[in-house]
């Protein structure tokens, strides 16, 4: 997945080097504001982690010191670090939902920053942090397929037309948050599962 990030924020593959570089950056950037769990995903769970995403993707605004920057290397720090925090963003929302709503124990693990999103989003939804190697490449691959097919599809059509009334980063891509929550986007998958349950 890392390496089709790269691809789609640098418009070109990168060489070893690159990707490795781009790994530890994606690693550096893996870590929330002082009491953002806390004080944003905790205290307000939504029955709707995508409710809650749109939330704490708002919220980074106010923690980042050139919000309004549009120049091309903010917006690119904004969006590896978006990259970088929204696997703990969607986990830990699940968990305080699943706390507060279903009465379960909460877990907050934090990211190893040896290992890849797909392997820390696994190691941070399960009680145990424990995911086989077969786990990881299947969501690596579904995160993968998930990035590739973006080019044309709601949420990014309409990340597109928000950033183009030279909005900041964190609305528009709140913005394409909400669209992909929708039930003919994003909110299609919540549908087939509740199929598969009837």
């Amino acid at each position: 997945f890392e390496e089709g990030a790269y691809l789609l924020l640098f418009g070109e593959l990168p060489s070893t080097r690159q990707l490795n570089e781009f790994r530890k950056i994606i690693a550096d950037c893996m870590e929330m504001p002082t009491n953002f769990t806390r004080d944003v995903i905790m205290k307000a769970p939504s029955h709707d982690i995508m409710n809650s995403m749109t939330r704490s993707v708002l919220t980074l605004a106010s923690y980042d010191d050139h919000t309004a920057d549009l120049s091309i290397s903010n917006v690119l720090r904004q969006s590896i670090q978006l990259i970088s925090l929204f696997p703990m963003m969607a986990v830990y929302a699940y968990h305080a939902y699943n706390h507060y709503e279903n009465n379960d124990s909460m877990y907050i693990h934090r990211p190893d920053p040896n290992l890849s999103i797909a392997e820390n989003f696994l190691r941070m939804i399960r009680p145990d942090k424990q995911f086989t190697e077969d786990e990881a490449h299947l969501l690596d691959m579904m995160l993968m397929l998930h990035a590739e097919h973006g080019g044309g599809n709601n949420s990014t059509f309409v990340c597109r037309a928000i950033s183009s009334s030279m909005t900041d980063t964190y609305s528009a891509i709140a913005g394409a948050v909400g669209s992909l929550k929708g039930p003919l986007h994003g909110g299609a998958n919540a549908k087939v599962m509740e199929m598969l349950h009837y």
